[in-house]
């Protein structure tokens, strides 16, 4: 099984970890690294904006802000351990495996490279939604690890808005294949853990659904590749989009949380 690895640079849960999972269970041939211009931020908060206005968006700065200040030294903390205990049980990872550094997984460049290297599952960790001409390139399918119980929690921050909405039965991972729709392809599995929602941030919920399940996603992967996974069904069910997390939503989130475990 030939795998590829598309995710954002600096993302070190995805280039230290992630990569050397898949390296410890089949032949991972690359890695596209996707290094965004300034511009792209600039394109996606104006979409924001119009999408949920300027009040909201503020709301979106603000949780923005109280992260930087009182949460992200925490996460980073977090996430250094994980990437050193990885490196201890894992090993290193091959010096064969291709990297293209690009500006957007959709480049021509990128397409090239994907196409040269004819991966037979691509995993793709990016913010990026992918072109037909990309996602339709490995035999067996782009796999997207979703923060969020799909279709009910779309888009990038469905684990925020579940534990905000109290919804903790729906905080999790859905693990699908990339189609033309928006986190809307088949699904293949959902994955959980015993979350802690009063000391953990959603950040590390997030990333904890992946790498606590790596060991069952692995046979999953397995089992794609050989054609024997079966789609969940899903018909029916309520299916929304979530946007940035607000402050708002967070502060309220971790008051009924606390006031829950008291």
């Amino acid at each position: 099984m030939k795998t590829l690895l598309i995710c954002h640079d600096g993302a070190q849960l995805e280039t230290e970890v992630l990569s050397r999972w898949l390296s410890s269970f089949s032949n991972l041939v690359g890695m596209v690294i996707i290094q965004e211009p300034q511009n792209r931020l600039w394109h996606r908060v104006r979409r924001e904006i119009h999408r949920i206005g300027i009040f909201r968006f503020i709301d979106v700065l603000a949780f923005r802000l109280y992260y930087r200040l009182f949460l992200a030294r925490k996460d980073r903390e977090w996430e250094r351990r994980q990437v050193e205990q990885n490196r201890i049980h894992q090993g290193e990872i091959s010096r064969d495996i291709e990297i293209l550094k690009t500006p957007s997984p959709n480049a021509p460049q990128a397409q090239e490279f994907i196409e040269r290297l004819n991966p037979d599952i691509v995993l793709a960790r990016c913010k990026v939604i992918l072109k037909e001409s990309v996602f339709s390139i490995p035999a067996k399918g782009t796999l997207v690890m979703h923060p969020g119980i799909c279709p009910e929690y779309r888009n990038a921050h469905g684990c925020f808005w579940a534990l905000a909405r109290r919804d903790l039965g729906r905080v999790g991972m859905t693990l699908l294949r990339v189609d033309r729709g928006i986190d809307t392809g088949p699904v293949f599995g959902y994955y959980t853990y015993a979350f802690d929602e009063v000391h953990e941030s959603h950040s590390v919920i997030q990333s904890r659904v992946v790498l606590e399940n790596l060991d069952v996603l692995r046979e999953k992967f397995v089992q794609i590749f050989q054609g024997t996974a079966t789609p969940l069904d899903t018909a029916g069910r309520s299916s929304n989009e979530w946007g940035q997390p607000r402050l708002t939503d967070y502060l309220r989130w971790k008051s009924q949380a606390r006031r829950v475990h008291r």
